[in-house]
Parts: C-alpha cells; sequence; structure tokens
C-alpha cells in the first residue's frame, strides 16, 4: 500500500480577488522506505507539496490519501497526532530555540506526545547519538556550527521515532561539506527504514535520493528513478 497518494491535486493562493496557483494538478504515489526528492526553481510549487503533504497546509482540490485514508476524513485532532507521531520536519532555517540546550530542543516534541519524563529522557539523548552530537548536548545554538544546528533539527525531527520524514532545503544555508554530513545521515535514515521527501533546488542534494520528481510551474516534469550504478557509487555515505 502506498504510504502517500495523490491525484491531481491543486493549491490555490487567494489574495483579495487574485488567485495564485501553487500546484496544478499533481498526481504520484510513493511507498514506505521511498528516498525520494523534489526538485525545481523557485516558484515551481515543491515547498507547497511538501506543506500540503505534510499537514502544515490544506489542498484546494483534488485527493490526498495518507496510509490509504483520505485527508478529508481525518478530524483536526487527527491531523496534528498523525503529524507528531508519524511525521518528522527538517527546514533549511533550523527552527531552534536559542536560549535551549540541544537536549531540551531536541525533547520538544516528546511533550506533546504524553511520553514520560525518563523516556523522553532517553529518546532524545539516542536521537542525539544518531546524529553524532553526544558531546554538543547541553550547548545552546549559539554555540554550534551551522551543520551542527541542522544536526540538532534532525535529532528533534527523529526523537518521535515518525515513519516519515520531510526535508525542506537542509543543506540550503550550509557550506558543501556540512552539507555532504546532512545528506549522509538522510541516506542512513532512509537505510534503517524511514521513508524521507528531500525538497531541493541542488542537484547534487538530489541525487543521493533513489528517485527524484522534477517540479516546474506547479505541475510535475519528470518521476525518474535514479540509476542503481549512481546509488552505488554513493553508498559509502551509509556504511
Amino acid at each position: 500500500m502506498a504510504i502517500i497518494e495523490l491525484t491531481d491535486l491543486e493549491k490555490i493562493y487567494k489574495d483579495e480577488d487574485v488567485e495564485t496557483p501553487a500546484l496544478r494538478g499533481v498526481s504520484f504515489s510513493m511507498k514506505g522506505g521511498e528516498f525520494v526528492a523534489v526538485m525545481g526553481p523557485s516558484g515551481s510549487g515543491k515547498s507547497t507539496l511538501l506543506h500540503v503533504m505534510g499537514f502544515l497546509d490544506r489542498p484546494t482540490n483534488g485527493e490526498y490519501y495518507f496510509e490509504g485514508k483520505k485527508i478529508d476524513e481525518f478530524s483536526d485532532d487527527e491531523l496534528a497526532r498523525t503529524r507528531n507521531k508519524k511525521m518528522g520536519f527538517v527546514f533549511q532555517s533550523f527552527y531552534l530555540l536559542p536560549r535551549t540546550t540541544v537536549l531540551e530542543n531536541v525533547k520538544l516534541p516528546l511533550s506533546y506526545s504524553g511520553i514520560k519524563g525518563s523516556l523522553q529522557q532517553e529518546l532524545a539523548e539516542k536521537a542525539i547519538e544518531a546524529v553524532g552530537l553526544t558531546d554538543r548536548i547541553n550547548h545552546l545554538p549559539s554555540q554550534l556550527s551551522g551543520g551542527e544546528k541542522q544536526r540538532v533539527a534532525i535529532a528533534r525531527a527523529i526523537v518521535n521515532r515518525p515513519s516519515l520524514i520531510f526535508a525542506d532545503e537542509p543543506t540550503g544555508n550550509l557550506d558543501s561539506k556540512s552539507g555532504q554530513v546532512i545528506m549522509e545521515i538522510l541516506q542512513k535514515l532512509n537505510k534503517q527504514g524511514h521513508t524521507i521527501i528531500l525538497v531541493t533546488h541542488e542537484t547534487y542534494t538530489a541525487q543521493c535520493a533513489e528517485r527524484i520528481i522534477k517540479m516546474r510551474d506547479g505541475k510535475i516534469e519528470e518521476d525518474i528513478k535514479v540509476a542503481q550504478q549512481h546509488l552505488a557509487e554513493k553508498d559509502h555515505f551509509v556504511k
């Protein structure tokens, strides 16, 4: 069964009498465990698509099924619970609390999950270890590099052990070396069973995925599988 299935999805933003279409009949599906990159220039609709798939925005028209259930059938509470427990989000701008330690930033999603304090600590420590930042656990964001901040954001995204991770331009604010580290972590998470949806305008970043969806003007132009030999060349990232 597809984890995500979209059919003729449209998103139209309205400002007074002006309508601006951001998505124009987008259709595709993806199975659990895939690593999909959504590429396109600025204004192509890729971030809007991520926001709709991540329950951060509602489509104007079309159908969206998540794990076989039409999102129109989700209550607002169900949408919030699903987003918290089954989805993790990584954004270009990190969105860390500046006066809060790495540990407390990573624990934040757990405070909405009803998980007890002792288990919160354990889960947060494991997530921080997974991104290689145990030695920074009590640091503040101001004491971290850009790449380290993004690794904290990834730890926060995976602390609830979600099945699906959305990454919106996760390397956009980073130098190439730090960006490569982030992509290595995302590839490793995918190898461990997480479904990854990556939004990017960078070709080298998109090629870390196994499937690339190219968008332009709110439509899908191409939906291609990355050559297996190309993935094999990049497999050193996750060893």
